[in-house]
């Protein structure tokens, strides 16, 4: 098995290096007659894309998106959507440099995938990584794009909540604060010193790593199913697909661990519309695998980008003992750019539970037990 498909009835696969000519995805099981546009894929893709500022690796990728199977335009109103069938979505590789992993071709770069991939496959694309290249995730955020319109009223949003130890105030959380800043950053305060702090760590030719948040609002009750489609599990092994990924939490996370009993237990009450009113969201949006209705919440970390200046030890294919540096254009922080990643990952998984549930139980509002 391959391995370059996930999802159940909302599947995507994606294909490509980072070196290659081209990199690209299927997106399959989409329903038919939602309204699709290469312009609605690269709206997500554009808030993905390097080179932005000076804090993302400076490589020139447009990242412009073509759409070459899927969609059809209705005769009736001209309305272009898709057609039930499988979605293929392009992205051109436009500015590679290979020739900056020359010198590292035979040399395992301490933190990546070199040694793993060898070891496994026995052969090693070492231009930028090949397939463990984290330019395989703008597929991802295409495929995100699509999912976004499956389940309806669905909002997925993210944000940078921490840059090395430094946190923002969440008293100061503004999602508006998210576009004027590169960071992501919902604390306008904060931004600012990721701005300074980032650029000594970038001068200094190292990186940092980073905590996400991902909020998705409007997602029904009752997505999920046990014991082995829980909502969150399928969530938190989405987040730990990223690159650079070494954990997550759902709701509190591990910060549930320092909390009573009481303090943890999301209490309710009965709302004004018959439907459960919860006190609080310590569970994230999840209850045994299930949905809350809630909004679903989930953090990831990111490790420090691991192409730095710095010289560090390695061993070669070869066995022999060596020492390096990493060239090239790297993110000084990797986790800047895996927030609308974060968002995507969710929104494919949410997409598909959204299917699987409406396919098991054949309706999609929740069945309230207190409602006639």
């Amino acid at each position: 098995m391959s391995h370059n498909t996930f999802g159940h009835l909302f599947r995507v696969t994606t294909f490509g290096e980072s070196h290659g000519p081209a990199i690209g995805c299927v997106v399959d099981g989409c329903p038919p007659l939602l309204p699709l546009t290469e312009a609605d894929i690269q709206v997500e893709l554009d808030r993905r894309r390097p080179g932005q500022s000076r804090f993302t690796t400076q490589r020139q990728e447009p990242d412009q998106v073509r759409i070459v199977s899927g969609v059809f335009a209705r005769e009736s109103d001209a309305v272009q959507v898709t057609t039930g069938t499988s979605i293929g979505l392009m992205i051109d590789n436009v500015d590679q440099r290979s020739k900056d992993y020359s010198d590292i071709k035979d040399k395992y770069r301490p933190g990546h995938a070199d040694f793993t991939y060898d070891v496994k496959y026995g052969i090693r694309d070492y231009r930028g990584g090949g397939r463990s290249s984290a330019r395989e995730t703008a597929m991802r955020v295409a495929a995100g794009a699509i999912a976004r319109k499956v389940v309806p009223g669905m909002v997925v949003r993210g944000a940078l909540v921490q840059m090395g130890p430094h946190k923002i105030d969440r008293n100061n959380w503004d999602w508006d604060e998210i576009g004027n800043n590169p960071f992501f950053c919902p604390d306008a305060k904060a931004a600012k010193l990721f701005e300074s702090y980032l650029d000594g760590i970038r001068k200094s030719g190292s990186s940092i790593g980073a905590v996400l948040e991902i909020v998705a609002e409007g997602v029904p009750a009752g997505l999920g199913a046990p014991i082995y489609g829980k909502l969150d599990a399928e969530i938190a092994a989405a987040l730990m697909s990223i690159n650079a990924v070494k954990g997550v939490e759902i709701g509190d996370g591990f910060g549930a661990a320092e909390l009573s009993g009481e303090e943890n237990a999301d209490e309710m009450r009965a709302g004004n519309d018959g439907r459960p009113l919860f006190l609080s969201n310590h569970a994230g949006g999840v209850l045994g695998g299930i949905s809350t209705g809630q909004p679903i919440v989930a953090r990831f970390a990111v490790k420090p980008t691991s192409s730095i200046l710095a010289t560090r030890a390695t061993v070669t294919r070869t066995g022999g003992e060596a020492e390096m540096f990493t060239k090239g254009r790297h993110d000084p922080c990797v986790g800047i750019r895996a927030v609308p990643v974060g968002e995507a990952m969710v929104a494919c998984v949410l997409a598909d539970q959204y299917l699987r549930h409406r396919a098991q139980v054949g309706v999609v509002e929740p069945r309230w037990p207190f409602q006639p």
